[in-house]
């Protein structure tokens, strides 16, 4: 036993800082109340950008000797509660209720930080500093934009000379219980807008206008009933989804002169920007009947590309931890959506392993106290894997 606090006890913490992004409520302060004292030189940059709010980032290492560089990665920021009325224990109260804990971020991912945080200070007190470097690198704006947050705090690390030899994020990735998966991967996410210019006119003289929406209708039925690809060995299939169609015409006598339609797709590796670029205008062209009417497509910037993680050594060690604890063997997954990982791998091998994930961003968001305990348990024999202890 030692004197270090427990994962519960980190955990309630910080759900009781009400973080909601891009505030920081006071849990990177906590954080820094638990790190310093055992010798953690901790940093807590503030990065800005015109157009988007100011945000608190914490960056905290241990270094001892040569060896290499681990990186514990989260984010403290919370997605809003929602009417607090129709939780059953206050958001920011993180009471616990028959084995629960519940509150915000319990599952996304306060919980995943608690775990991670309590697994080092345990590994610390029971066999002092590791020969080589642990780090914490935690965002308030993974939430949020992005763009205040891991991105930014990886290159002012970088800048500083940090160089990382391994990561983990502590998302949920476990969909029903603990030891499902592991995160080795993302798929890559884009979004895009297609506009249909046709001529505007009366619809009692339809001769004498070209109305778009005929003309987008054949577009997303042709594009939402082509297979992109049937997936790869580590990724499903990639997905294109419409989530709306809009002309602006409140008027039911008139043919509009425009049709726009948004999508998202969430793609493998076998896609980028430009190849679905040009699968989409191919498409959409194909549906063009003539010169009168004009289609062009407008995509939103994208930092979330389809990325695989390939250290055969990260991920063996993390399974064997994991079917240790649990006796379960993890899948080696990359579905879901995106996370601060998408950054983190243009630095160093990058896996994701956290909560069960059911109840995130949920009302009455809650995470079972004995997962907790379990993925402190993950993440310190991991740690004497990757830092084996002297003697």
């Amino acid at each position: 036993m030692t004197n270090a606090p427990s994962a519960l006890d980190i955990a309630r913490k910080l759900v009781q800082c009400p973080s909601v992004t891009p505030e920081e409520g006071g849990a990177l302060a906590y954080l820094d109340t638990l790190l310093s004292p055992v010798g953690f030189q901790v940093h807590r940059p503030v990065f800005s950008e015109s157009g988007t709010p100011d945000v608190e980032n914490l960056f905290a290492k241990l270094s001892h000797g040569k060896g290499p560089h681990l990186v514990f990665a989260g984010h403290t920021d919370v997605v809003p509660t929602g009417d607090e009325d129709l939780w059953t224990l206050p958001p920011f109260s993180g009471e616990v209720k028959e084995g629960m804990l519940y509150g915000r971020g319990t599952a996304d991912m306060k919980g995943g930080i608690a775990a991670f945080s309590a697994a080092v200070l345990q590994y610390l007190a029971e066999h002092g500093e590791p020969e080589g470097s642990i780090s914490f690198l935690i965002t308030g704006d993974e939430e949020g934009p992005a763009t205040n947050g891991t991105v930014k705090l990886l290159q002012w690390a970088a800048d500083k000379g940090e160089h990382f030899s391994d990561a983990i994020v502590g998302e949920p990735t476990n969909p029903d219980a603990m030891g499902d998966a592991i995160k080795i991967g993302r798929r890559g996410s884009l979004s895009g807008t297609i506009t249909v210019t046709g001529h505007q006119g009366h619809v009692a003289y339809p001769h004498l206008a070209h109305n778009p929406v005929t003309i987008m209708a054949q577009i997303v039925s042709k594009i939402s009933a082509a297979v992109l690809d049937h997936g790869t060995d580590h990724f499903q299939p990639s997905n294109l989804e419409f989530i709306s169609i809009d002309v602006g015409n409140e008027a039911w006598n008139l043919i509009p002169k425009k049709a726009t339609a948004r999508f998202n797709v969430r793609h493998n590796d076998l896609w980028d920007a430009q190849k679905l670029s040009d699968f989409v205008m191919k498409n959409a062209k194909d549906c063009i009947p003539s010169s009168d009417f004009d289609v062009t497509l407008g995509l939103i910037p994208s930092n979330a590309d389809a990325f695989l993680t390939r250290s055969d050594t990260l991920i063996q060690s993390f399974s064997e931890s994991v079917k240790k604890i649990t006796g379960r063997t993890p899948e080696h997954s990359t579905d879901g959506g995106t996370s601060d990982a998408r950054f983190i791998k243009n630095y160093c091998p990058v896996i994701e392993f956290g909560l069960v994930g059911k109840t995130m961003h949920m009302i009455d968001e809650h995470i079972a106290v004995d997962d907790l305990k379990t993925l402190t348990d993950i993440y310190y024999d991991f740690l004497t894997r990757y830092f084996p202890p002297k003697g």
